[in-house]
């Protein structure tokens, strides 16, 4: 059985045309194709369960052919949702809905992945279709945490300013989650420390003031996400990846920098993070980000000269655009987003776009294109 297994592996890597659809390997897991779905906010459970809509949702995208499919953002606590209706990994209840989620994907040959995360001082806002403001207790919101007492619009309530005891709270929180996202049957975690949430509010000077360990210097600015990090590998396999998703750039030049990223990149690197997920921005109400297609690329084409694995997101629409990407070496993967909420059969109709022979679910097979 190894043997063939090994046998077909090559014979498929041989056969791609393109190198988007080339396998990736991190460690024991291998994803099919570079084609990554993108946490992507669903704002549709109830008390942090997941339900058929997150089953369908992303249940669909593995039938598409995608090779690695994360969840959205999963709260590691109830005060870490970003809205009262997110999904959450903080007890052990959440578990079975998950694994049912993680079953449907693998069966269908892709990997599942979990976004774990802590909105921090962006928690307590109503979900996009009723508002997208902050929530007062009175409605069913909850005081919000940050590294520092600084709102991130000028009307919201500001954040309690975590003490020690608070942040060894979310340390524990986080190791948590991922146990139970290993017991959930999740093969990829990735650390959430982006779009101005709360590991990127300690990472960034325009949010954090702090004058303490977790503070000023960048090491001490870093000191939460690599604690988080150690945390979360004292029980995640170590024959599993481990991602870490960051905001590159804060967009402006008192906060969080390319440079920063690159410097982090390293650091990560070392503590043995598999890959960064580079985004950008979240952490400034005020700033205006230039978009265009692929605006965040040269982000992870910077940092993957870290010689870490890079993921590249950010209005890649195409999967001539991935393939360009991923080609000519400026990330080893491709996060759709949007892209992909459009239309969950992208891979299946990219492959065929670029001339790449994928498998198709035997349910479907009779929709394949005829060459």
């Amino acid at each position: 059985m190894l043997t063939f297994v090994s046998m077909t592996i090559k014979t498929i890597e041989h056969n791609f045309m393109s190198k988007l659809f080339s396998p990736l390997t991190i460690k024991n897991v291998t994803l099919k194709n570079r084609i990554v779905v993108s946490p992507m906010c669903q704002y549709s459970s109830v008390d942090g369960f997941a339900n058929d809509w997150h089953l369908v949702h992303l249940g669909s995208r593995a039938v598409g052919g995608a090779g690695l499919i994360f969840t959205e953002a999963t709260a590691v606590s109830p005060e870490g949702r970003i809205s009262p209706d997110d999904l959450g990994i903080w007890k052990d209840e959440h578990i079975p809905g998950l694994k049912r989620i993680t079953g449907f994907i693998h069966q269908n040959g892709s990997i599942a992945g979990i976004q774990l995360a802590h909105a921090g001082r962006k928690a307590s806002t109503a979900s996009p279709w009723k508002g997208a403001k902050q929530v007062d207790s009175v409605n069913g919101g909850w005081k919000t945490v940050a590294p520092s007492p600084i709102g991130f619009k000028p009307d919201d309530t500001p954040p309690v300013e975590l003490d020690n005891a608070g942040i060894q709270k979310v340390i524990v929180d986080f190791k948590s989650a991922a146990q139970r996202a290993l017991s959930a049957g999740f093969k990829v975690i990735e650390v959430h420390a982006a779009h101005g949430y709360l590991i990127h509010e300690f990472l960034s000077p325009l949010s954090n003031h702090r004058a303490d360990n977790y503070g000023g210097s960048f090491a001490n600015r870093t000191r939460l996400l690599r604690e988080v990090i150690a945390s979360v590998q004292s029980v995640w396999s170590k024959e599993n990846p481990l991602f870490v998703r960051i905001s590159a750039s804060d967009w402006t030049d008192e906060g969080w920098t390319l440079n920063d990223s690159v410097a982090l990149a390293t650091v990560l690197k070392s503590l043995g993070v598999d890959l960064i997920d580079c985004s950008s921005g979240g952490n400034s109400a005020t700033v205006r980000i230039p978009l265009g297609p692929g605006y965040q690329v040269p982000f992870a084409e910077a940092v993957r000269k870290s010689g870490i694995l890079t993921g590249a997101v950010g209005l890649i629409t195409s999967a001539e655009q991935a393939e360009a990407i991923v080609a000519e070496g400026k990330a080893d993967a491709v996060f759709f987003a949007r892209e992909i909420l459009r239309n969950p059969y992208f891979p299946l109709q990219g492959a065929q776009q670029l001339g790449d022979e994928i498998e198709w679910a035997v349910q479907y097979v009779r929709a394949k294109p005829v060459k």
